[in-house]
């Protein structure tokens, strides 16, 4: 299946469907001599993984990853690393309604069209699942990011429908304020209302959406590359890419649509022998290129397409009917998705690092 593989450099490609044995990611060009475990990998699973909290699905799956190759005596050996995480709690039962049937807001129609056939199990290579084995590789890329480079990578949830939270210096945002509540929104008592909500819409067998933003700090100035593989050409697909993301953004983003340019341009200074900008709006990025600032950028990501409420559709056969979807689905995917995304930034950022050090 093409379009399984990320990267140049730092080349990840996935295997595998949500109701199979499981999945598996081969990571290669990871130097050697990195120190590397399983243990690792886990936090960030276990971020990312389901039954976590009352307000994300309550699918049981410990995420458990195996390193099959590439890791000899706690480190790495410059060979492909192969990663197995095994599915443990499927209920294909919950699914079978839908065999005959395209559920709203998912790709069972397009993966039709283009295949001629499709895993119908929850949505198989399309689910969310897969993001598993993203977020393992995305681990080993923020470990060699911050041994190597000093570069650090923080996500949370912006917001959560109506509500916003203040975060007026992404770049000061730490792991612990965000991991302090099940919703990851660094805003304690904007949290509590954004949990609320969640609750309030799953009690109405509904889901609501939301902004997720990542921040990406130590990345030094002239990682990217011209026209084509600009670095923030590469984030935006590396975001897209994962489910549920309609949106993406960067420093400003859709904000310079009302601004003049004596207003967006950020003023360049020399603070201690080092070219910096006065403030950010360019989010870290010029021409493609990281300018040494924090590189700040937000997705937008859809409420859960899967609702246990009657919808609207056709049967394949093109019949008029309609669909109400049995299984456990997260009413919000902002608290799961904070991980997603920070694998994919990390594996642009590595991808870009070893391409830099390779000029």
């Amino acid at each position: 299946m093409a379009g399984s593989t990320w990267g140049h450099l730092f080349r990840v490609t996935t295997a595998g469907e949500s109701h199979g044995p499981g999945y598996v990611a081969i990571v290669d060009g990871v130097p050697a001599g990195l120190a590397l475990s399983e243990a690792d990998l886990q936090p960030d699973l276990d971020r990312r993984r389901p039954g976590q909290s009352k307000i994300v699905s309550q699918r049981q799956e410990a995420d458990s990853a195996e390193i099959l190759s590439g890791v000899f005596e706690g480190m790495t050996t410059g060979t492909p690393i192969a990663i197995l995480i095994r599915n443990q709690d499927q209920r294909s039962t919950d699914y079978s309604d839908i065999k005959e049937k395209y559920r709203p807001g998912h790709a069972d129609f397009t993966f039709d069209q283009k295949f001629g056939r499709r895993d119908w199990r929850g949505g198989g290579r399309s689910s969310a699942r897969e993001t598993s084995v993203r977020v393992a590789a995305g681990a080993i890329a923020k470990k060699l990011l911050a041994e190597r480079w000093g570069v650090g990578i923080v996500g949370y949830v912006l917001q959560v429908g109506d509500i916003s939270a203040g975060v007026p210096d992404p770049s000061a945002v730490t792991l612990e304020q965000v991991e302090a509540t099940p919703v990851r929104c660094p805003d304690p008592s904007t949290a509590a209302r954004m949990i609320e909500l969640i609750e309030q819409v799953r009690g109405e067998r509904d889901s609501i959406g939301g902004v997720a933003e990542l921040c990406a700090t130590g990345v030094p100035a002239g990682w990217g590359e011209p026209v084509f593989d600009k670095l923030k050409a590469d984030l935006g697909k590396a975001m897209l890419s994962l489910p549920a993301v309609l949106g993406f953004e960067y420093g400003a983003g859709f904000g310079v649509a009302t601004m003049r340019g004596s207003a967006n341009n950020d003023a360049l200074v020399c603070e201690d022998g080092e070219v910096r900008t006065r403030t950010n709006r360019h989010g870290g990025m010029l021409g493609g290129i990281s300018s040494g600032m924090p590189i700040v950028m937000r997705c937008a990501v859809k409420p859960t397409s899967s609702l246990p409420q009657p919808q609207e559709t056709v049967t394949t056969q093109g019949e008029a009917t309609t669909i109400e979807t049995k299984g456990r689905h997260d009413p919000c995917l902002l608290p799961r998705f904070v991980p997603m995304a920070e694998a994919m930034l990390a594996l642009v950022l590595a991808d870009h690092a070893l391409r830099q050090e390779a000029r």
